[in-house]
């Protein structure tokens, strides 16, 4: 076992590895026939990674992550098969599409603050007249984006300039279109046994070429997880939106506030909180909470997840 220097983390280096690929929570390692990713502890908000990392984050990420992909095999083919460490998932490779399906159901977040600004076109989609934050759509809503290049924020894509640009074929696009509205009604479905509304999502997908080298589109990376979704409280939705109170929200939005408390937004010139030792077991204690809301179980907390010898072992094993 080696590993190289990283900004992030150490970066392990495996006998037959292909490529390397380090965002700002996940590694991924690639190999000739699988692929894998390791959920860190790492924590992002304004798209800048935080300064010190959340003990159990990643155990919890990940292991939501192949909750919700499990709970999808039967509708949407997805990478994922295998979990060998509470921090690891081993599947398929896929090569990225360059689209971000994000699927809405209620007037929040991006959405809300779009509409109230006065615009009455998202993505291309047209939103009604008369509704006020965190309204129902009458039908979910898909609004993609595209991925800017080195970090920047998102982009605002419609349908008809993805397949402009030749992003995806008209036929990629519709099978992404149809997994989307599929998973979303699952996940809604799932959130729904728990007393809690899904909000909105985003899913990823790739192209899979199986043995035979056939292309297919299969659903990839994680979902349904805090830090890719917002949720709200189904029990008290209804009351709050007559009295025009702020919904409660299940999704990594409290680091947000609590950054934001705290003078930052991620804009040149301001500084990143300190993070004291009473900050960041306040954030890994919500992440453990997050777990039990959305699985119905506790989290099985496992010492030393990072530890690089454990990691090395449970992806070498599957080479």
């Amino acid at each position: 076992m080696t590993s190289i220097s990283s900004k992030k983390d150490s970066v392990l280096k495996f006998k037959n590895q292909t490529d390397f690929y380090q965002g700002k929570v996940r590694d991924v390692y690639s190999f000739p026939n699988f692929v894998a990713m390791v959920a860190s502890n790492r924590i992002s908000a304004f798209d800048v990674v935080l300064p010190k990392p959340i003990p159990y984050k990643g155990q919890v990420l990940n292991q939501l992550a192949a909750y919700f992909l499990q709970n999808a095999k039967d509708i949407v083919p997805n990478w994922f098969e295998k979990s060998p460490h509470p921090q690891v998932s081993i599947g398929k490779k896929a090569k990225t599409l360059p689209v971000e399906m994000v699927i809405r159901g209620y007037l929040a977040g991006h959405a809300w603050r779009t509409y109230n600004d006065g615009k009455r076109v998202l993505c291309g989609v047209k939103l009604p007249e008369g509704m006020k934050e965190n309204d129902k759509f009458p039908t979910p809503i898909i609004t993609p984006s595209t991925k800017a290049e080195n970090g920047a924020h998102d982009e605002d894509i419609s349908e008809e300039e993805i397949l402009k640009q030749g992003l995806v074929t008209q036929e990629q696009w519709k099978k992404m279109v149809e997994y989307t509205n599929l998973l979303f009604r699952r996940g809604t479905a799932l959130a729904a046994q728990r007393g809690l509304i899904l909000v909105d999502t985003k899913y990823e997908f790739g192209i899979s070429i199986d043995e035979n080298n056939k292309e297919s589109v299969i659903l990839i990376d994680e979902i349904h997880t805090p830090d890719s979704s917002r949720y709200f409280y189904a029990k008290e939705y209804q009351e709050k939106q007559d009295k025009g109170e702020r919904q409660n929200q299940l999704s990594k939005e409290f680091v947000r506030e609590w950054l934001m408390e705290n003078g930052f937004q991620g804009k040149e010139g301001q500084q990143i909180p300190e993070m004291t030792e009473e900050v960041i077991d306040r954030i890994s204690q919500r992440y453990c909470h997050l777990y039990f809301l959305l699985t119905g179980k506790e989290l099985e907390k496992k010492p030393d997840l990072m530890n690089e010898k454990a990691i090395f072992e449970a992806i070498n094993d599957n080479l």
